[in-house]
């Protein structure tokens, strides 16, 4: 059985943040992520976070580059041309607080694609900012990840396919960046993620939602029983991080 994380991003959202780190370690999660722990983002200053995992002794195992100004509409800037030096100031925040909380994942999003910007500029920019990060975090001994994101939920969304994902992971040439890779986004984007063995080298974390919904699996159409029984087979050794909006909270693992 997969080694499940709870992404407080979206699990117990009906808590104030400090205390879904509580919820999930009573709900047996041996790991937490979460998609900004920022204090611009979260509302909590980094001491309390790093105070309260200690306390716990839970893990943080995961958490995002700063992706831009959620709030007006962005989604992640690295493949924007116009916001390199934002992207480089941004890193070096996450690295930050990855080294504090000693976080060993750091999640890039590609963001949006920029209007007027064509695709290959955009493609130069994200494969220019991912290799400097890579070779950043290396030196820190963080790996950096990609991850892509469906385009119903996140309409322009510059990385949307896992084939893309890996096409940009070559260019890069790197060894330590990585695809993050969400059944819950492939799925809707039409992969067949039971058809993910090709994939499995290039991926170092996994994060599931059911669809519709987005919500635990077992509550909808994704054949998660296999699907974990897949990973499984192929020795999948990651963590897979449960980022979904949780409809009954005893039955988290309903597959």
């Amino acid at each position: 059985m997969p080694r499940f994380s709870a992404n407080l991003s979206l699990l117990y959202a009906d808590l104030p943040f400090l205390e879904r780190f509580r919820a999930a370690k009573a709900d047996g999660f041996e790991a937490v992520e979460c998609q900004f722990p920022y204090e611009s983002s979260s509302g909590v200053k980094l001491h309390q976070i790093v105070q309260i995992l200690q306390e716990l002794n839970l893990p943080m195992n995961l958490h995002n580059l700063p992706a831009g100004d959620w709030s007006q509409g962005d989604r992640g800037i690295a493949c924007d041309p116009a916001r390199v030096e934002e992207f480089k100031i941004g890193l070096l925040d996450a690295i930050q607080y990855a080294k504090i909380l000693h976080v060993p994942h750091l999640n890039c999003l590609s963001g949006i694609l920029p209007e007027g910007v064509s695709r290959e500029l955009a493609q130069s920019t994200f494969v220019s900012n991912l290799t400097f990060a890579a070779e950043v975090l290396k030196k820190e001994n963080i790996k950096l990840l990609i991850e892509p994101i469906n385009t119903f939920d996140m309409p322009g969304f510059f990385l949307s396919s896992s084939q893309h994902a890996v096409d940009t992971i070559m260019a890069v040439k790197s060894d330590n960046l990585y695809l993050q890779y969400d059944a819950y986004h492939m799925h809707r984007m039409g992969e067949d993620v039971l058809d993910m063995e090709d994939l499995l080298p290039f991926i170092d974390h996994i994060q599931v939602a059911d669809h519709p919904g987005r919500h635990e699996p077992g509550t909808g159409e994704i054949p998660y029983e296999e699907f974990f029984r897949l990973i499984d087979d192929l020795a999948y050794d990651g963590w897979v991080g449960c980022e979904y909006h949780a409809l009954d909270r005893a039955n988290f693992f309903s597959a």
